[in-house]
């Protein structure tokens, strides 16, 4: 077994992250024991994220005691690996919208991960969860709207602390399907720079995911 990054690890079953809750599957993926240790397979058709560490993602700032916010949590499928990573002495503050992917992050994740902090709210308005934060690491987003990057960036000014490390996911065709995916990713990247973001790394998600790019950003703005 090879590990990749602090948490995230590679053999012949793929990705893998240690099981921060032993014998429990979250989506349905494998669970692999290894000298003693469970670990569960990540899949990159499942997970932007793993998708971007598959495509070659220089560096993963998510790390044990990470502090993370994560906008567009869903039913926690990548929550869940993030929430191995982290460890028992980080923290995932997952904020989803929705009530159906909600309920489904709370009973397959939530009551087995102590470590993740579920907020049914809209990212749009930060200030509604803003009293069960403390300031973050890192921020995540995967947010299928058109305004997605203008999201990420209210709440990083809101959460994040300086030099904290922004990840985006950006699905072009959820921000503008007439124009082409270059131009949309440009133009999200774009938005970054003018906020005072540092942009150190850009990746296609293809094949994994068609039409999105991975962006890995330093927050520098005062």
């Amino acid at each position: 077994m090879k590990q990749l990054f602090e948490g995230v690890f590679e053999d012949d079953h793929g990705l893998l992250t240690r099981n921060l809750s032993p014998g429990k599957s979250v989506y349905g993926e494998e669970l692999v024991s290894i000298d003693g240790a469970e670990y569960r397979v990540w899949n990159p058709y499942r997970s932007k994220l793993a998708a971007a560490i598959g495509n070659g993602l220089q560096e993963l700032d998510i790390r044990p005691e990470t502090r993370v916010l994560y906008l567009g949590a869903a039913s926690g499928t990548t929550v869940s690996h993030v929430s191995d990573i982290v460890g028992a002495n980080g923290v995932v503050y997952a904020v989803e919208l929705s009530y159906r992917p909600m309920r489904d992050l709370m009973e397959r994740v939530v009551e087995a991960r102590p470590n993740v902090v579920p907020m049914l709210n809209d990212a749009r308005q930060p200030f509604e969860y803003s009293y069960l934060l403390e300031e973050v690491d890192l921020l995540y987003c995967d947010i299928a709207q058109p305004d997605q990057t203008e999201i990420a960036l209210t709440n990083v000014r809101a959460f994040l602390k300086q030099k904290g490390t922004i990840l985006l996911a950006v699905k072009a065709s959820s921000i503008d399907s007439l124009k082409p995916p270059k131009e949309v990713f440009e133009s999200e990247v774009k938005k970054l720079l003018e906020s005072g973001a540092e942009v150190l790394e850009r990746i296609d998600l293809s094949p994994f995911s068609a039409a999105h790019e991975f962006v890995r950003a330093k927050w520098r703005s005062a």
